[in-house]
C-alpha cells in the first residue's frame, strides 16, 4: 500500500521554548534518548511503512542535521531510484531563500513533489517522537474517501499548560472519524485530541492547497490550509493510541526524555516490530572503573564512569570523573564530569565541561541547562 506514496518531512520549526538546544541546531537534530536524534523516529516511521522516496525540506541551522543523515545509508535510502532528496532553501527570482511559514517551505519544493511518481504524501513535521508504520492510516484514507487524514492522540490524561503550547491542533472527531471542528493553539481547549502533525492526502490536492494558500497570502500550513478549509473537503482522523513525545519545551524535552526510564515507555518507542535507525558510531561498549556504577539509568556506549549514575541518561563518549555524582540529569555527548562533582536535573549539551568539585542544580519542574560547549 505504501509503495504508492512519498513521505515529506518540515524540519524549520522554529520553537525559542527549547533554549539552547535549537541555538546550533534545528528541531529535527534534537538530541533523544541516548544515542537518537528527532528526525529518527519520523523518518524510520516512514521507512518502516516501506515508503522509499523521502523529501526532506530545511531551513536553518541544518549543518548538523545533514551531517547526521548523510546519504540516508541507515535508513536504506541511498538508492539510484528515489531515496533521501535533503532540499535545503535556495533563492530563485521568486524564492527568497527564507520561508515565512510551512506554505512557503512546501510550495518552494513543489517540483520535488510533481516528480514523484506516487499518488500519496505523508506530511510530517519532526518536532514529535512516536513509533508507528502509517500503513494503517493510508488504508484508511482510501477506505473512507477522505481528502485529507491527520493523525491524533488523546491527551486526556496529561496536564495542559499554555506556557509550553506549541503548534497545538486539536481535534474534535464524529463516530465515523469525521472531524468536525478543528483549532489551533486554543486558550481552553475543548477536547484532549491532539495533531501528532502528521498527515496523508492526494499530491495534487496538496499542490492545490498551497498554491491557493499562498495566492492568499496564508503561510501556515494549520491556520491557512487546514483551518482554513475544513469545512470545504472531507477530514478524517487516524488515532494513535501509543506514546506521543511533543519537543514543545526545554522542561518537555527532560520529561520525555526521563520517561524512557520506565519500562513500557521504552517498549512502546523501541518496539522491535518497528526499529528506530540511526547514524551508526563504532565505539567501545561503556567501562565502568573503580567504584563506577549506574542505576535505572541509559548509559551510551564511549562512556567512562568512574563516579555514581542514577535515574540519567548518559549519551555517546561521556566522561565521568571519580567521586561525582550524577542525578535526574541529561549528559550529552562528549561532555566531561570532572571528579567530585554534584549534578542534579542538569541538562548539557554536547562538549559541556564540568571542572572539579562543581555543585550544579536545577529542578524537577525547571531543569536547568548549559549550552553546547560550555566549560563551567
Amino acid at each position: 500500500m505504501s509503495s504508492n506514496a512519498f513521505g515529506l518531512i518540515y524540519t524549520g520549526e522554529a520553537n525559542a521554548q527549547l533554549r539552547e538546544l535549537t541555538f546550533s541546531r534545528s528541531v529535527a537534530a534534537v538530541p533523544f534518548g541516548g544515542r537518537y536524534r528527532a528526525i529518527d523516529f519520523v523518518l524510520s516511521n516512514i521507512v518502516n511503512s516501506g515508503i522509499s522516496s523521502v523529501g526532506l525540506i530545511a531551513q536553518r541551522n541544518y549543518h548538523s542535521l545533514m551531517d547526521h543523515l548523510g546519504s540516508g545509508k541507515e535508513w536504506d535510502l541511498h538508492r539510484k531510484r528515489d531515496g533521501l532528496f535533503i532540499l535545503p532553501p535556495f533563492v530563485t527570482k521568486d524564492n527568497t531563500g527564507v520561508y515565512r511559514g510551512t506554505v512557503d517551505a512546501i510550495r518552494s519544493v513543489l517540483g520535488y513533489v510533481r516528480r514523484n511518481s506516487q499518488r500519496y504524501v505523508v506530511l510530517t513535521g519532526s518536532h514529535t517522537i512516536y513509533n508507528t508504520d502509517f500503513d494503517a492510516m493510508i488504508r484508511q484514507h482510501i477506505a473512507t474517501g477522505a481528502d485529507i487524514t491527520i493523525m491524533y492522540s488523546d491527551e486526556s490524561g496529561n496536564d495542559f499548560d499554555r506556557s509550553e503550547q506549541y503548534d497545538d491542533l486539536r481535534l474534535k472527531v464524529d463516530e465515523d472519524g469525521r472531524v468536525t471542528e478543528l483549532t489551533f493553539n486554543p486558550l481552553n481547549p475543548s477536547t484532549p485530541f491532539t495533531g501528532c502533525d502528521a498527515y496523508v492526502m492526494d499530491k495534487t490536492l496538496l499542490e492545490y492547497l498551497v498554491e491557493d494558500a499562498a495566492a492568499h497570502g496564508e503561510f501556515d500550513f494549520m491556520q491557512g490550509v487546514l483551518i482554513k478549509n475544513q469545512q470545504k473537503f472531507k477530514f478524517y482522523g487516524w488515532k494513535y493510541d501509543g506514546y506521543v513525545a511533543r519537543l514543545n519545551s526545554v522542561a518537555q524535552f527532560y520529561r520525555h526524555n526521563m520517561n524512557l526510564l520506565k519500562p513500557e515507555v521504552a517498549r512502546d518507542l523501541f518496539n522491535p516490530d518497528h526499529p528506530i535507525y540511526t547514524k551508526v558510531k563504532d565505539e567501545v561498549p561503556a567501562r565502568y572503573i573503580g567504584g563506577g556504577s549506574a542505576k535505572n539509568s541509559i548509559v551510551a556506549d564511549g562512556c567512562i564512569i568512574e563516579g555514581e549514575v542514577e535515574n540519567s541518561i548518559i549519551f555517546r563518549g561521556v566522561y565521568i570523573g571519580k567521586g561525582s555524582r550524577i542525578k535526574n540529569s541529561i549528559i550529552m555527548q562528549s561532555s566531561v564530569i570532572n571528579q567530585n562533582c554534584d549534578l542534579d536535573y542538569m541538562v548539557l549539551d554536547k562538549g559541556c565541561q564540568v571542572l572539579g568539585g562543581r555543585r550544579l542544580a536545577g529542578y524537577d519542574s525547571y531543569p536547568m541547562i548549559l549550552r553546547k560547549g560550555v566549560v563551567v
